[in-house]
């Protein structure tokens, strides 16, 4: 009798102690698979003006051979630009988080992913969006290096984190992506800070100038100040007998992020930027004001102001007057529909400039262009 008391003890112990394996086997598998995520998107989308030209149109010359093209008319910003039916990108991104250290490598792939990176042909397949790692050196202090997407502005370059599908003038002509050091303060009572030192904007691969940036930014709740400081350019040029000094200038920008729950279904988005080159630049304003009827359906506005200087509009392709000034209004109303984890994103946008800069059919130029589009945005 008490051998198989012992026996039935023994074979409790046992089924026991294989319970426990198998838990905790499921628990650490469990835990791996919270520290390393595989995640991206898939967008498409569809575009069409009301008043612009929407194909490309050949010009002959004398003897009847092209020399040329009327190109379809678009905004000067940046992305969804294309007419007819078009491709945005595939965005495949890997990371790892531990307890300490961890890294994002972020992939771009398609039209919208390679203008993204336009800054980086230097020795990679340009496909890289992001690639970094980080050390959380303590529970207020994180330091990233590598490269990483920018810290100014509103928008980004994933379609899924926007709200609008169609880009802003500050978003498109101020930094996409930097490489360099940066480090991420925690201060408490919702302040935080950062100081980056960082390679010319968007020369993520090598630093061809030899010169240095620098970047700053404090929050407090979802605000943000943000700087930007750095010579962009060649500071010597070899003329064939020796270094000349370019005197290139640095680029300063200052830029002011954030937004507010106004009641629990209305959100205001708030972006204001300067940027100046020894007098060459921009500047601009903008609100996003966006209001969710359901957890399916949202519908937001975009209104920028954006001002050029010193001819930076021919470069931001709302022209310039005889002193080198241009502006332009850009008012997009866009609305997100949620069908799973598939956004639709239909949206109207207008854009008035001072100088008359968009083509129409007639093959003539004016100060205005409306347009729609219609998008689909797949997040995994």
């Amino acid at each position: 009798m008490k051998t198989i008391i012992n026996t039935k003890y023994i074979k409790n112990l046992a089924f026991a102690a294989l319970a426990l394996v198998s838990v905790m086997a499921v628990a650490q598998e469990e835990e791996e698979e919270k520290k390393f995520e595989f995640s991206g998107t898939v967008d498409a989308y569809y575009r069409a003006n009301f008043n612009g030209l929407n194909k490309e149109v050949p010009v002959l010359g004398i003897g009847g051979e092209q020399v040329g093209t009327f190109l379809p008319t678009a905004p000067g910003t940046s992305f969804a630009n294309d007419p007819g039916f078009a491709l945005g990108m595939a965005n495949l991104i890997a990371s790892y988080e531990g307890d300490k250290v961890g890294f994002v490598a972020d992939l771009v792939f398609g039209p919208r992913g390679e203008d993204a990176v336009f800054g980086s042909p230097f020795g990679s397949p340009n496909i890289v969006n992001q690639l970094y790692v980080y050390w959380n050196v303590s529970e207020s202090t994180t330091l990233t290096f590598g490269n990483f997407n920018t810290f100014l502005g509103y928008e980004v370059i994933s379609p899924a984190s926007n709200f609008n599908y169609s880009t802003s003038y500050m978003f498109s002509y101020g930094p996409f992506s930097h490489a360099g050091l940066k480090a991420d303060f925690d201060l408490g009572n919702e302040w935080s800070a950062m100081l980056a030192i960082l390679n010319p904007t968007d020369f993520t691969d090598i630093n061809p100038f030899g010169e240095l940036s620098f970047g700053a930014q404090l929050g407090y709740s979802g605000q943000y100040l943000n700087f930007l400081f750095g010579k962009q350019g060649f500071n010597e040029v070899f003329d064939g007998t020796g270094l000349v000094d370019t005197d290139v200038s640095s680029l300063f920008q200052v830029d002011f992020t954030g937004g507010f729950d106004v009641s629990e279904d209305f959100f205001l988005g708030i972006n204001a930027t300067y940027q100046d080159t020894d007098g060459v630049g921009f500047y601009g304003a903008a609100l996003y004001p966006q209001y969710t009827t359901s957890e399916n359906f949202a519908i937001g506005l975009r209104g920028e102001y954006f001002a050029a200087m010193e001819g930076f509009g021919n470069v931001a392709g709302i022209g310039a007057d005889a002193d080198g000034d241009a502006n332009v209004i850009a008012v997009t109303l866009t609305a997100n529909a949620k069908v799973g984890d598939l956004t639709i994103i239909p949206e109207i946008r207008l854009d008035s400039a001072s100088e008359d800069v968009f083509l129409n059919s007639d093959l003539e130029l004016n100060g205005s262009l409306g347009s729609f589009l219609l998008a689909a945005v797949y997040s995994f």
